[in-house]
């Protein structure tokens, strides 16, 4: 815990330090990849849209005994086989230990009778042991344009809040495009694991659209705090901007975690245990949405931002500051004695003087190192002699009493 606490103080002071702003590239292709992967599950499989969206009927069957699989199949052949086109290709799942969920198109009252008597049939149970929901196809349209309606709100009243918070709609469009890529990952893992889209992952679209917003919006405000003197600072404004992400990627991490931790318990518990779609799919959308936040606010919202202000005058101007703080002096520059260099004659005096004179190397940083002067320039160095005063008495600090005397 300690190497742990000492890592996020370096990263905090600057001492040490992740490039995450040089190298957008590398994460820009990581997130093409698993945005590449989405999309392909979107157009390949498509979502699982729930019965709230798309209307049916819904039978939740408990039985006494254990359900398996067995059974699930003895149900969707029986129901599948009661005559009734609606039910024709009914969906059957096992929730929990006891619990069955069958799933159809719309239908009438009397097809609905012959779909409960072949459930009851094929399971035993009866029909007071069967649950019965029933929603119109109208009513499920309107509830996903409810839905879409409620994510553009979202998202609009977003953009508003983060412009008029950090006056700079750069910083808007870096976090818009961050939200994006977390719902693209959220939506094509929906896709790819064929979990079905209930209200309940709506619910959960827009609290991850929420946690991912709060985390980008302490790395931008953070981003504030480092660039409000610029001017003023030898650091460039994508170096203040990478230090920020590293103030806070401990917190980040430490955050992340803390919700990601109770939320794979929940995933866990309903989709393997339990069996309960509500729980289901808001646990999955939260963690995925969590974790696809967390790493957009880090390596997307911020690298995007420092891209989309690089070409700004005094963006510009700081990057030449750093640049000029960085460079060496050339005249500072003091070359070790190395074998190559011209030899000393018996007295001292360089042999071929004038060579070095004419043969002046480039210094670091673009300047001219100068050549060394020859030592038959300089006056020949003189013995040291006694002075006038050698020999004389020297006075010596007495105390005032013993002065005169």
């Amino acid at each position: 815990m300690s190497k742990f606490t000492r890592l996020g103080n370096e990263l905090y002071t600057g001492k040490r330090s992740i490039d995450f702003v040089g190298r957008k590239w590398t994460w820009y292709a990581i997130s093409g990849v698993i945005i590449v992967a989405a999309i392909l599950g979107l157009s390949i499989r498509g979502l699982n849209m729930g019965m709230d969206f798309t209307g049916g009927s819904q039978y939740t069957v408990t039985v006494s005994g254990t359900v398996d699989q067995g059974v699930a199949d003895k149900v969707r052949t029986a129901v599948g086989g009661a005559g009734v086109e609606a039910a024709a290709d009914p969906t059957v799942t096992t929730s929990g230990q006891h619990n069955l969920i069958v799933r159809t198109k719309s239908m009438s009252t009397s097809e609905n009778r012959t779909v409960v008597a072949a459930i009851t049939k094929a399971t035993g149970a009866a029909a007071d042991d069967i649950s019965q929901d029933h929603v119109g196809a109208s009513w499920g349209k309107e509830v996903a344009t409810k839905a879409i309606e409620g994510l553009i709100i979202f998202l609009i009243a977003v953009s508003i809040f983060i412009a008029a918070y950090t006056r700079q709609w750069k910083m808007s469009a870096a976090a818009l495009v961050a939200l994006a890529h977390d719902v693209l990952i959220t939506v094509g893992v929906y896709a790819l694991s064929g979990f079905e889209v209930t209200p309940a992952t709506v619910t959960g679209f827009l609290t991850i659209l929420g946690f991912s917003l709060y985390d980008t919006v302490v790395v931008f405000d953070k981003i504030k705090e480092n660039t409000k003197n610029l001017r003023g600072s030898k650091r460039s404004f994508a170096q203040a901007s990478n230090l920020a992400v590293n103030q806070t990627l401990v917190r980040s991490i430490n955050t992340s975690t803390v919700a990601l931790i109770p939320v794979a318990a929940i995933l866990w518990v309903s989709a393997v245990q339990l069996g309960t779609s509500t729980l289901k799919d808001l646990a999955l959308a939260l963690f995925v949405g969590m974790a696809a936040g967390t790493y957009s606010s880090i390596f997307i919202a911020t690298p995007l931002f420092v891209q989309l202000k690089s070409r700004e005058p005094e963006v510009v101007d700081s990057e030449k500051r750093a640049q000029r703080a960085r460079q060496v002096d050339p005249y500072a520059f003091v070359p070790a004695a190395t074998d190559s260099e011209a030899p000393l004659s018996e007295t001292g005096a360089l042999e071929n003087p004038e060579e070095l004179r004419d043969d002046a190397d480039e210094a670091p940083g673009g300047g001219v190192r100068r050549a060394p002067v020859a030592p038959q320039d300089r006056r020949p160095a003189r013995p040291v002699r006694e002075g006038g005063t050698a020999g004389r008495p020297q006075p010596s600090r007495q105390p005032r009493s013993k002065r005169g005397k």
